[in-house]
């Protein structure tokens, strides 16, 4: 039994050893001379060695090996490239979602007039809202005039009515300049993405113009 083991571990031994001894390392060191090794030659460390096969045909370039500042610099570019890669891939996945949301004009104009029907809604409520505090600030102005005369006699509910009915009408007013400002930031997103869209769309059409003209030929 152990003499089995013993050969066979002399077997693999000697496959690993043949397995190795296939690669071929070649380059031209800087006094010119051409160095053929087993393995990635040290006196080329600095520049690009040829991986040969055992039929002397090129199996990669190997190339110099780098200081750590020449890594680094290395590293910073393979990750911006990584990056922009990541970007770009990025950007090709939201034009097809964009171009699968909006597969003609007619969808995109439409998407557009309900979004700004919505913001619509949401200020003609506001607007309601506002006419309400202003009739409600007449009627507490009217108590007022029971005391046109000395305002101070008035009572602190009443001045508590009034401010409360000021900040509240405030803050509708503020509401409705901002949903305006909603509206115009809807049109610019809408706008944005129709010059996207009509790139797509060109791009989407351009296929198909030549089979169309080959046809009526």
């Amino acid at each position: 039994m152990r003499t089995a083991l013993t050969v066979t571990w002399l077997s693999l031994a000697f496959m690993a050893s043949h397995a190795h001894a296939q690669a071929i390392y070649t380059c031209v060191d800087g006094k010119g001379r051409k160095i053929t090794a087993d393995r990635p030659i040290v006196e080329c460390i600095d520049r690009t060695q040829q991986e040969l096969n055992r039929s002397g045909t090129v199996k990669r370039v190997v190339g110099p090996s780098l200081t750590a500042q020449e890594r680094a610099v290395q590293d910073e570019k393979d990750k911006a490239a990584a990056e922009a890669k990541a970007r770009e891939a990025e950007d090709k996945r939201r034009d097809r979602a964009l171009l699968l949301r909006y597969p003609s004009r007619a969808v995109h104009d439409q998407e557009r007039v309900t979004a700004l029907a919505q913001v619509d809604e949401v200020i003609k409520a506001s607007s309601k809202r506002t006419a309400e505090l202003a009739e409600q600030r007449k009627a507490i102005q009217a108590e007022f005039e029971f005391y046109v005369k000395d305002p101070g006699k008035a009572p602190p509910s009443l001045k508590r009515k009034l401010e409360e009915n000021e900040n509240s009408s405030a803050v509708q007013k503020k509401f409705i300049q901002d949903q305006e400002q909603e509206k115009k930031r809807v049109n610019v997103r809408f706008d944005e993405e129709l010059v996207k869209l009509k790139q797509l769309w060109a791009m989407r059409e351009a296929p198909a113009a030549p089979a169309a003209t080959a046809a009526k030929n």
